[in-house]
């Protein structure tokens, strides 16, 4: 892969999902400006973080309509947490969107606060069981047409995909010293596409 995977770096967990696709071998560039995405990508993360806070940034830096532009043209991205609430369509719990490429209605903070974290197992699409951990995690409430549901936790959907499109509630960067499945499933992602 001579592209490079951008790494949303306004913001959030950025540091560690670039740890975990450097120790995977991929050259990662952080996103921080406009002039950050005019390089050919790879792939796109959207890490977690607050992602109102995010939202505000990449429009305040001129950063959203270009990183839309390129996800509606069919960028491999990993949103986990905020990301995935950066991606859909519509939040059950809040009136704002933002790029709302992706056909599904999140909850926000719908595990609570910080006290409302915890890690567990699940079973996660083809790869069989790997480690989740939730930190103020949203989960998804419903899917659209085409998105198909990678991994239920509590009878909550946890993980989904659609098209190039992969969103997560919980933080696989969080877990590389266990597992780094979901990253080389993103990296294999990036590289059919």
């Amino acid at each position: 892969m001579t592209a490079k995977i951008g790494v949303l770096a306004v913001q959030g967990a950025f540091i560690e999902h670039i740890q975990a696709l450097t120790s995977l071998g991929v050259e990662c560039v952080e996103l921080r400006q406009a002039a950050d995405l005019e390089q050919p990508l790879a792939g796109l993360v959207l890490p977690g973080g607050e992602s109102t806070v995010q939202g505000k940034l990449l429009r305040d830096l001129d950063m959203y309509t270009a990183l839309r532009d390129k996800i509606v043209a069919g960028l491999p991205v990993l949103a986990t947490c905020a990301g995935m609430i950066l991606l859909a369509e519509k939040l059950s719990n809040d009136d704002k969107v933002h790029f709302a490429t992706m056909p599904i209605t999140v909850r926000r903070n719908a595990y609570g606060r910080q006290l409302g974290s915890f890690r567990t197992y699940a079973s996660f699409g083809a790869l069989g069981e790997i480690p989740m951990t939730f930190i103020r995690a949203p989960y998804i409430e419903a899917v659209g047409e085409g998105v198909q549901v990678l991994s239920e936790v509590d009878d909550k959907i946890v993980a989904a995909q659609y098209g190039k499109q992969l969103a997560l509630a919980f933080h696989p960067e969080l877990d590389t010293a266990e597992s780094t499945a979901v990253h080389e499933y993103f990296l294999r992602m990036c590289r059919n596409k």
